[in-house]
């Protein structure tokens, strides 16, 4: 497998140049055509011999992903299913900003990006990890699900303007358990040789891997931190979600307070509402808890449903019913209406669908 050439810093390629007797100026042209041309090939790279087209494309792979399949459309919640080199899936979503109150409208996109192929985490209520853990992505794979969508959209408007403003590194895949090959592609995007989406920008979801969360604490980017909460005490948490039996609520709650010693920026306890686990009202007042001692905000998101698995998400008077008890206790809480729930849009569906149709010999 031919490394991703949008995985390559202005060093590395500047090294590689000189060992294949080419001028050290033509990296910043090769990482301006990968990075900002929003191009899909190594022809369209006008100003580049085609001598030294030849040398790269037997030396990288120009994109390590090959969009198979898009549901959505541009207003709305927009999934991707991406096919690796090595037959593999993975996918993005592209989620847009919702009107304000006051029916503003915003320019932010943000991209929801996978960070492994399926789960060794095994949270009960996902898809991702129903076929268990493949491999990790490598940061080209992580890289190219970003400049992949902005590849797409640039032939559909004519501007210079970047549609991607945010990542939250949410999809498939415990993204702490990949945390080299992550930073590294997170380094590259945030860099302004690249898609110079401001770290800030950037929030990194963990269900809660302890050591990886006091090693994200020490690296100087500003990244934002999520937590995957979805259970406010360890029993809801043990029934769900397995990693809590290893990483208590306590170790987390440690970790995350070291986290917030060492950064500036606010965090985030994400709790999708799964009816009849987590829905209760008796969750509410731990919930507050954690959320005042985290000086954390609280994101209620209703439960996707997954074909296979039991899990339902609760009414919509539930849902309100849930959010109000917390904002009463003064807790920074939203209920996000879930965009997609009609396009597969929790994490590993559309893979598993994929896979399906492989193994059934459907093309």
């Amino acid at each position: 497998m031919l490394p991703a050439i949008s995985s390559q810093k202005p060093d590395e390629l500047t090294g590689w140049l000189a060992q294949s007797g080419e001028p050290a100026y033509r990296a910043d042209q090769i990482l301006r055509w990968v990075h900002k041309g929003s191009i899909s090939g190594w022809s369209q790279m006008r100003n580049i011999p085609d001598s030294l087209k030849k040398k790269l494309s037997s030396h990288f792979s120009f994109s390590s992903v090959k969009l198979v399949h898009k549901q959505g459309g541009i207003d709305t919640t927009i999934k991707f299913l991406w096919k690796l080199s090595d037959g593999q899936y993975v996918e993005s979503v592209l989620i847009p900003a919702s009107p304000s109150l006051y029916g503003e409208t915003s320019d932010r996109h943000t991209l929801c990006i996978s960070t492994q192929v399926g789960c060794a985490y095994g949270c009960k209520f996902c898809a991702s990890g129903l076929e268990g853990f493949k491999r990790n992505l490598n940061p080209g794979e992580v890289i190219d699900q970003v400049l992949g969508v902005e590849a797409l959209f640039k032939k559909r408007i004519s501007s210079d303007r970047r549609l991607i403003t945010n990542l939250v590194i949410m999809g498939m895949g415990e993204p702490l358990a990949n945390y080299d090959n992550l930073l590294d592609a997170l380094n590259v995007l945030n860099s302004n040789w690249s898609a110079n989406i401001g770290a800030r920008k950037i929030t990194i979801s963990t269900s809660g891997l302890v050591p990886q969360i006091i090693k994200l604490s020490d690296q100087p980017k500003q990244y934002r931190l999520a937590i995957s909460l979805h259970g406010a005490t360890d029993e809801v948490r043990n029934k769900i979600m397995p990693i809590n039996r290893k990483y208590s609520l306590s170790k987390l709650s440690d970790a995350v307070e070291i986290y917030q010693s060492r950064k500036n920026g606010s965090i985030t306890l994400e709790y999708i509402l799964i009816e009849g686990i987590n829905d209760g009202i008796d969750q509410v007042p731990h919930l507050a808890i954690l959320s005042e001692r985290l000086r954390a905000k609280v994101n209620i998101i209703p439960y996707n449903s997954v074909e296979g698995l039991g899990y339902k998400r609760p009414s919509i008077t539930i849902q309100e019913r849930f959010v109000r008890a917390l904002i009463d206790k003064g807790v920074r809480a939203t209920l996000r209406r879930e965009k997609g729930h009609d396009i597969d849009a929790a994490c590993g569906q559309l893979r598993l669908k994929a896979e399906k149709k492989l193994d059934s010999g459907e093309n």
